[in-house]
């Protein structure tokens, strides 16, 4: 039972940046107030910890201001992690607290605070779910192109789990090309070398970005990159799609602001793909993760 009288914290937790927002009602996240917290999770402990103090502290005082302690705690975050009992158990970032609660991180002095945790992906997906369009399609997926490459599916409005909680399915290890695995050629790193690649450069400062920024000036390697990326997701996209019947296939993550610069290319190479009727960015790329753990605090009630 959510109770009315408590504040709710919603946390985006990404390696180098936690995307907090305050609840002084659950009405709705578009009331609240939004905060990011910079984290080195390649950093120790001391220094992870430092971050999550200054969270705290942020949603503490702030809660004094509402007169609305926090009740609830909704966290969004990449695994590997036990969503169950809230472990980290990551080894590429956050490994210096490895088997750690989440909440010994983030303790507030309340002892009767609720914790949810989610799969970032899967925390995306829900907050689509969550609107009425999305009510039309029976079978969505999601893919997240960021850092890294993010997928999850819902069949028959339940999104598949895998007994951590993670999305049941993956992409982005999926042996591709002449070695490595998708995520390789299906993410930042996948953009940048295949820019690189392209034009024979070779720029340390280059981003995403600034490539999509050159696609919409007209530069024809820049567009074609966008292009390549997107055909090669497409061909290990194409059977996984067909298999489950996906009606919706949407776009998350940073990378998705530059959607427009890979749809033609998509659609045409999934034109066959008989049940899939629409292909789209998220709603809301900047707050689609909130809508998702606003979801998930509903569906507590």
């Amino acid at each position: 039972m959510i109770r009315t009288n408590s504040s709710a914290l919603l946390l985006d937790v990404g390696g180098t940046f936690i995307k907090a927002c305050f609840l002084p009602s659950l009405s709705s996240f578009e009331k609240g107030v939004v905060s990011e917290f910079s984290v080195n999770s390649d950093g120790t402990s001391k220094e992870i910890l430092a971050s999550f103090s200054n969270l705290q502290k942020w949603a503490e005082q702030l809660a004094v201001d509402a007169n609305r302690p926090i009740g609830y705690v909704a966290v969004a975050i990449p695994g590997p992690f036990d969503y169950k009992q809230g472990v980290f158990l990551m080894q590429h970032k956050f490994k210096s607290v490895y088997g750690q609660n989440f909440r010994d991180l983030l303790h507030f002095d309340t002892e009767d605070v609720v914790y949810y945790y989610i799969h970032d992906v899967n925390c995306m997906l829900l907050g689509e779910m969550s609107s009425l369009e999305m009510n039309a399609y029976r079978n969505i997926a999601l893919v997240t192109l960021g850092t890294g490459l993010g997928f999850s599916m819902s069949l028959d409005g339940e999104i598949l789990l895998s007994d951590k909680g993670s999305p049941r399915r993956s992409i982005y290890n999926m042996p591709c090309l002449e070695g490595g695995v998708l995520e390789d050629y299906v993410s930042k790193r996948g953009f940048l070398s295949c820019y690189m690649k392209l034009t024979g450069e070779s720029n340390p400062s280059l981003t995403v970005k600034d490539i999509a920024q050159k696609a919409t000036m007209g530069d024809n390697l820049a567009i074609r990159t966008f292009e390549e990326v997107a055909h090669t997701l497409c061909s290990y996209l194409r059977d996984l799609l067909e298999e489950y019947e996906i009606e919706a296939l949407l776009f998350g993550g940073q990378i998705s602001r530059s959607f427009f610069l890979m749809e033609s290319a998509i659609r045409k190479d999934l034109l066959r793909v008989g049940p899939l009727r629409k292909i789209s960015a998220v709603s809301d790329i900047s707050n689609a993760t909130f809508r998702g753990l606003e979801s998930l605090l509903i569906e507590s009630r």
